[in-house]
């Protein structure tokens, strides 16, 4: 594996405290100290803080590519589907913490009115047009777009939720719900409609 060079490792640091205490909230100072160097080496590399969030959005669409890569290796849609819905178990001590890290930021860049808020987006996006594809290869190829939407938007939800209240059995049960859900979903749609 190759060494993190100086930007990576201010990006993956800047990206741990902007989940944990929010863009809004950290300062250089905050990042350069996570990584261990002077704020002078810091503004050797980025210039503004809008630039460290460029790289850490960057970084994050990066490290969802690489999930989504990752979970196209099971052969079911189904269970890949399964897999977005459990990353709230995986998850879920950050997520109790701090709810979402891309609907937490997402909201904050929001809130800024900030212009780096679509590209944040993108985020989402890579999550719905993904699930969509799965629920196509499911059969459900006139409504991907709407179930992708309505799952991404219940998983939201339920990290809100958690993050709010702490509640991990609420957490499970409802990752329970989703893939209950998911199951009783009428399968082969689209094989059926061309029969038609």
């Amino acid at each position: 594996m190759a060494k993190q060079t100086t930007p990576e490792l201010i990006a993956e640091k800047a990206d741990t405290l902007f989940y944990e205490r929010g863009f809004e909230a950290t300062s250089f100072a905050d990042i350069a100290k996570a990584v261990g160097i002077s704020r002078g080496n810091f503004y050797h590399h980025f210039k503004s803080k809008d630039d460290i969030l460029d790289a850490v959005i960057t970084r994050r669409l990066a490290t969802t590519r690489a999930m989504l890569a990752g979970w196209e290796e099971d052969a079911d849609p189904a269970q890949r589907i399964i897999s977005f819905v459990r990353i709230l178990i995986v998850n879920r001590s950050k997520i109790m913490a701090y709810g979402c890290p891309v609907g937490t930021l997402n909201t904050e860049l929001s809130k800024l009115d900030h212009s780096a808020q679509n590209r944040a987006s993108d985020i989402f996006a890579l999550f719905r047009d993904w699930l969509a594809s799965q629920f196509a290869a499911l059969g459900h190829r006139q409504d991907a777009q709407d179930l992708a939407m309505q799952l991404l938007a219940r998983s939201q939800g339920v990290a809100v939720m958690a993050s709010a209240f702490g509640d991990e059995g609420f957490l499970r049960a409802e990752v329970a719900a989703m893939e209950s859900w998911l199951a009783a979903l009428p399968k082969n749609l689209t094989t059926k409609r061309q029969g038609h």
